[in-house]
């Protein structure tokens, strides 16, 4: 993939044509059920393989769970490979919600299953930084050999994660400010759009702002789900990214997965839900 344009590059010429969105692929339970599928890797592999059909060529990107192919085992691991495959295939990016962290050579080991020449990898993957920044080195420098993404937690919507996000370390900076800067520092120079992003929920408030975050100094993508089901608004946009909007990818799954599993309402749903997105980033 050497040779390939760049994540970042690829991504905003995505989003440029078929709106800012990336439409998730949660096979849960429910939604199988649903959907008339077993809830078993049959089923989440059909389930994944639809949503690939009918959206690619019509969404910026698709956002695989990880954890809801990984938990039928290897054959739901195997499930998310042939979806991967069918996305690759139809020219639609791809970004592996994993959030995998750790550090040294098992971070290498994970950076070649999620950034290298695995069949795991896709465009980009989502990652946990919080064994510190330095700890994602491996799989940075594997994603950017390969032209790959990587998404960095930073500011989540589970209250939980204030405890560590909002923490302020010694040199008076919070976590999430740290890890802002960071990516920044990753992607300085880079144009239209670097390929470290990092993930912000759009139901934080005034957080980011509150936090002396400089979300439109980032130069990458902003993934940012709460948009849709979760109840984000246009507002909340406004609020939490402030202008820095033109960086954001949202990130939608309820709102357009429970169209299916009819292809074409799966199709107008996202459609939708990426002519929404839209409106409310450019309000």
């Amino acid at each position: 993939m050497s040779g390939a344009p760049r994540f970042g590059a690829r991504l905003a010429a995505a989003s440029s044509e078929h709106g800012p969105l990336c439409a998730g692929i949660d096979p849960h339970a429910a939604l199988l059920a649903a959907w008339g599928l077993a809830d078993d890797a049959t089923g989440v592999e059909r389930f994944g393989r639809t949503v690939v059909e009918a959206l690619a060529g019509h969404v910026a990107a698709v956002k695989p769970q990880a954890a809801f192919f990984e938990r039928h085992g290897s054959r739901g691991v195997a499930a998310l490979e042939r979806v991967l495959a069918d996305a690759r295939a139809a020219g639609l990016l791809t970004v592996v919600d994993a959030k995998r962290g750790d550090i040294g050579s098992t971070m290498a080991a994970y950076a070649d299953a999620y950034a290298g020449q695995s069949p795991l990898a896709g465009d980009a993957v989502t990652v946990s930084p919080f064994l510190g920044f330095g700890s994602l080195r491996p799989l940075l420098d594997v994603a950017a050999a390969h032209g790959r993404g990587v998404f960095v937690l930073a500011l989540t919507s589970n209250p939980e994660g204030a405890a560590v996000q909002h923490a302020v370390g010694p040199d008076g900076r919070s976590v999430a400010r740290a890890l802002t800067e960071d990516v920044a520092a990753e992607n300085s120079g880079a144009d239209p759009l670097g390929d470290v992003g990092l993930v912000v929920g759009a139901t934080t408030g005034p957080a980011a702002a509150a936090l002396g975050l400089d979300l439109a100094a980032v130069n990458g993508p902003l993934l940012a789900p709460g948009i849709g089901a979760q109840g984000a608004t246009a507002e909340d946009l406004r609020t939490v990214f402030g202008d820095a909007r033109r960086l954001v990818l949202a990130t939608s799954s309820r709102e357009v997965l429970a169209a299916g599993p009819d292809v074409r309402a799966l199709r107008d749903a996202a459609r939708r839900s990426a002519e929404q997105v839209r409106s409310a980033l450019a309000g």
